[in-house]
């Protein structure tokens, strides 16, 4: 059971792939951090392969399938903000690309970034800050300081809570199931025979991994929905 227990821990450890030495400060670049950089890479390179020679007519089956997804995701994010929150659509449906891929990269043998808290706390940050930023924009200053003190004054210390309540909700909600679907199937892969983890791994590694992405989505679109009201 000791051996068991060492090896799970030495899974969830977030190693050091690799340190940069400049002057006096050395900088440790997680191995989160770099899974992150080739999931980044591996969207920017398919989407200039993808978007190369577009054609108004006699477009080509690629740019067709294209399309067809594009519009389809959009619609999809678009559902869950509204039609007054369009300008947020590009970042959503970006995070809910990147959170997908995120959570079922275990599939290629690679550990999700996502079950590094400093991942998913900087995209609850990015996150806050936007919904933040939107209230603002909508309904300006005063509007968002107004807010605040909505229904009564006397509730606005908790309005103000929820700024750095939200972030940690959605920081630790999406951290806790994905760190939770890999502790099991590192456990099933351990204690059970190479062929009978498949089902599992279909359900942890990608249909809670993409349920993940669309909770956390769905969270920030809704907050920025009550946001812009």
């Amino acid at each position: 059971m000791g051996d068991l227990a060492a090896e799970l821990l030495e899974e969830l450890n977030c190693e050091t792939a690799f340190s940069v030495q400049i002057g006096s400060f050395q900088i440790d670049v997680l191995e989160s951090v770099v899974i992150t950089w080739v999931i980044m890479a591996v969207i920017l390179l398919l989407s200039i392969f993808l978007t190369r020679n577009l054609r108004v007519h006699d477009i080509s089956k690629r740019q067709l399938v294209l399309e067809t997804a594009v519009t389809k995701l959009q619609g999809f994010v678009t559902g869950m903000i509204g039609e007054e929150g369009k300008a947020y659509v590009p970042y959503l449906c970006t995070v809910l690309l990147y959170i997908g891929i995120a959570n079922t990269i275990g599939l290629f043998g690679m550990k999700p970034p996502t079950k590094d808290m400093n991942v998913t706390a900087g995209l609850s940050l990015m996150s806050i800050l936007l919904i933040e930023a939107a209230g603002i924009r909508h309904r300006g200053v005063k509007g968002w300081l107004k807010n605040f003190a909505q229904p009564i004054a006397i509730v606005a210390p908790i309005n103000i809570l929820e700024i750095f309540i939200r972030p940690l909700s959605l920081c630790m909600r999406l951290f806790g199931n994905v760190l939770g679907a890999f502790v099991i199937m590192e456990l099933i892969k351990i204690l059970i025979p190479v062929a009978i983890p498949v089902p599992f791994s279909f359900y942890f590694d990608i249909f809670d991994g993409l349920i993940q992405a669309y909770v956390f989505v769905f969270l920030t679109s809704l907050f920025i929905k009550e946001a812009i009201e």
